[in-house]
């Protein structure tokens, strides 16, 4: 007969390397506190692996849209975080002979960890929060973005006390005690620094300024590159390639032109006034209309207004009224039309932005007329030299419609005009 060997486990091997163990006080505490970790390190695994894809799956198929915003500003995430941080600090009492330093120790660090993850988890949620309430229409009239600023600083700073109280093992009350009487000292002692820390809190949380961004703040005569962003001063790279310092809190007290939106718009502002001689503006003859439909730019321009003032002149006509009584084109209004067709016909300008060419108050310069663009490209450089060649071409064509651009006259020009008066009479005598 066949004697079929045993497979199950002897109970006495567990319980000899029970006894191996016992044996051997300080392997048994590390070969416990190996498997607390793993434990740990494993849940962590399971959390991240497969629970929070599971949330995400939910929020992604749920029909409401909050849920998806929450997780984008990862809560869950650090929510997450708290399952292998609760395991050590509950685990920890199961580890045989730990001393009690050791014990200790761990829990408070443990503790600390969960209570900043609340906090960051916290923080995630008033931002959710925030981005929320900005999609509905009162947010525009009544927003929160401030008052969830105040809580995020109330927060962390309980949040800081509690962590206090948790590492020097104190109840929170008594630091809230001496803390009021200390308020006055740490204020006048460590005022720049309380100054800068909520200007910091501030510039991250509403996006102020990065690293990179041109930044313009004529107080501190400062025009250049952001270079560094420290707690108590941020450098900025002027385009002379000196550095300007400027103390942090200035950037929520003081006045500052930031031109990174400008760069993520993919546009560049043009905004120019050419002034025209007053003088030189008139309408047009029919053998000047006639002549500018040779301009390719101008040409449906005059044909459609052509259209136009005949069937707005027939009732005048037909009553043989004054032709004075008739509306015709001018010279200005054509030129405006050329411009704005030039424009709309250069690719390098953004045709997705606004694009106008008006007409503004006249002054004793002249005649102002405005073009307002906006470049294809936000390069220093290119943008420079799209402006520099669009404003070549409009003043090299203003002769073309009879007008004059305006400036003061100089001593050559009076020379001129004196010498022009004077040489008929020199030839007549």
């Amino acid at each position: 007969m066949l004697m079929v060997p045993q497979t199950t486990p002897d109970p006495g091997w567990l319980a000899a390397a029970r006894s191996w163990l016992v044996a051997r006080p300080a392997l048994e505490t590390a070969a416990g506190i190996v498997a607390l970790l793993a434990v740990a390190w494993f849940a962590n695994f399971v959390a991240r692996r497969y629970l929070l894809r599971l949330v995400e799956r939910l929020t992604a198929k749920s029909a409401i849209d909050w849920d998806n915003v929450v997780a984008h500003h990862g809560v869950f995430r650090r929510l997450a975080q708290l399952i292998p941080l609760a395991i050590v600090y509950y685990g920890i009492n199961l580890v045989p002979n730990v001393s009690p330093g050791v014990y200790i120790t761990i829990e408070i660090v443990a503790m600390v960890l969960m209570v900043w993850t609340v906090m960051r988890s916290a923080d995630g949620l008033l931002n959710a929060v925030g981005q929320i309430y900005d999609g509905l229409p009162m947010a525009k009239d009544r927003p929160i973005r401030g008052f969830l600023q105040l809580f995020k600083i109330f927060m962390y700073v309980l949040g800081s006390i509690l962590i206090v109280a948790i590492a020097i093992g104190q109840s929170p009350l008594v630091l809230l005690g001496g803390f009021g009487a200390m308020t006055a000292v740490l204020i006048l002692v460590f005022k720049d620094t309380i100054l800068s820390v909520v200007a910091s809190i501030q510039i991250a949380s509403n996006d102020m300024i990065r690293i990179g961004d041109w930044v313009e703040m004529p107080k501190y005569g400062a025009d250049g590159d952001v270079i560094e962003i420290a707690l108590h001063t941020v450098k900025i790279q002027n385009w002379d390639k000196t550095v300007t310092t400027i103390p942090t809190h200035a950037f929520s007290s003081d006045w500052f032109r930031n031109w990174r939106f400008m760069s993520e718009s993919g546009g560049r502002r043009i905004k120019r006034d050419l002034f025209l001689d007053q003088g030189t503006i008139r309408f047009l003859t029919a053998e000047e209309a006639d002549r500018f439909k040779r301009f390719d730019l101008l040409r449906d321009y005059i044909g459609s207004k052509e259209a136009e003032l005949a069937e707005a002149n027939r009732p005048i006509e037909e009553a043989h009224e004054d032709p004075v009584n008739a509306r015709r084109l001018t010279n200005v209004g054509t030129f405006r039309a050329y411009v704005f067709n030039y424009l709309k016909s250069d690719p390098r300008i953004n045709q997705d932005m606004t694009l106008l060419v008006r007409q503004r108050e006249p002054t004793p310069d002249g005649l102002p007329i405005q073009i307002y663009c906006f470049t294809a490209t936000t390069k220093w450089g290119e943008y420079e030299g799209i402006q520099s060649d669009i404003f070549d071409h409009i003043l090299a064509i203003v002769p073309e419609f009879g007008l004059r651009v305006f400036q003061h006259p100089s001593g050559q020009d009076v020379r001129e005009v004196r010498l022009g008066l004077e040489t008929p009479a020199a030839s007549g005598t």
